[in-house]
C-alpha cells in the first residue's frame, strides 16, 4: 500500500480574519497547534510583501513552536530573503506576487529569471533552508527548478481546480493529466513533487491518485471548513482524503 499524501495547512486566512479588525484574534499561531494535533504534517504561511494577513511575528512565533515543518512562502526579493536568513524557518517557498492579486495568481517563471533564483536557491541552500519553487505544471519550468538545484517543486493546481469548479469533465481530465505528466518529470529529475493551489475536499481526490506527489498545500478550503467545524475536525477531514 503506498504511502499517504502530507498534508501542509496554509493558515494564512486565519490571519485574514484577525487582520480585517486589526485585532489579536484569531491567533494563526494557536491555529498552527490545532493543525498539529490533528494531524498535519506541516504548516505553511505566507508572508506578503503588503503583510495582508501573515505578519513578521508570526513567522518569528511560528519558527519556534511549530514541530512539524514550517514552510514560509515569499517572494524572491531582497527583503525576503534577508528576513528567511534571519528567522531560518524549515523551508522557503518562492512565489510570484503582484500586489493587486486577490492570491497567488501562476507560477514563477523560473526559465527566464534563471539567474536570479538560481541565487536566491544558493543563499537559502547556505542558511540550510530547503527551498521549493512554486511553478506552473509546464516542461521549460520543471527542467529550470532542477538547473538551479531547487529541493522541491510545488506544482500550480489552479488550473485544476478550476476545471472542477467548472464541471467540465474533458478540460479537468486535460489538467489532471498535465499536473501528473509534470509530476512524474520533476521525479525524474530528482525533485521531491508537492502541490497546491484552489483543491477542496471535493477535488483532491484526483491529485492524490498521482504517485509522484508526495505532498499537498491546502489553505482557503480547510479555514472555509473550519469556521463550521474548527480546526482539529477540518484537519482530521482533509488528511482521511489523503490515504492512497
Amino acid at each position: 500500500m503506498a504511502e499517504p499524501v502530507l498534508l501542509g495547512v496554509n493558515i494564512d486566512h486565519v490571519a485574514t480574519v484577525r487582520q480585517a479588525r486589526r485585532a489579536s484574534e484569531p491567533d494563526p499561531v494557536h491555529a498552527a497547534v490545532l493543525a498539529e494535533l490533528a494531524g498535519a504534517d506541516g504548516i505553511t504561511v505566507h508572508l506578503r510583501s503588503d503583510r495582508r494577513h501573515i505578519q513578521d511575528r508570526d513567522v518569528e512565533i511560528l519558527c519556534q513552536v511549530v514541530k512539524t515543518h514550517l514552510n514560509v512562502e515569499m517572494a524572491a526579493t531582497t527583503e525576503m530573503l534577508d528576513l528567511a536568513l534571519e528567522l531560518k524557518p524549515h523551508a522557503i517557498c518562492l512565489v510570484p506576487e503582484r500586489a493587486d492579486e486577490l492570491t497567488t495568481e501562476g507560477g514563477l517563471d523560473v526559465a527566464n529569471d534563471i539567474d536570479d533564483l538560481r541565487d536566491h536557491v544558493a543563499a537559502l541552500h547556505e542558511a540550510d533552508i530547503d527551498v521549493t519553487l512554486f511553478i506552473d505544471p509546464d516542461s521549460p519550468q520543471i527542467q529550470a527548478a532542477g538547473e538551479i538545484e531547487a529541493d522541491q517543486i510545488e506544482l500550480n493546481t489552479a488550473a485544476y481546480a478550476e476545471a472542477t469548479e467548472q464541471r467540465d469533465v474533458e478540460l479537468v481530465e486535460q489538467e489532471l493529466a498535465r499536473v501528473a505528466a509534470a509530476a512524474e518529470e520533476a521525479a525524474e529529475l530528482g525533485l521531491r513533487v508537492a502541490a497546491g493551489h484552489g483543491l477542496t475536499y471535493r477535488n483532491v481526490g484526483a491529485v492524490v491518485g498521482i504517485d509522484d506527489i508526495v505532498e499537498l498545500n491546502i489553505g482557503h478550503n480547510i479555514v472555509a471548513r473550519a469556521t463550521m467545524v474548527g480546526m482539529e475536525m477540518a484537519v482530521r477531514e482533509m488528511k482521511a482524503l489523503l490515504d492512497r
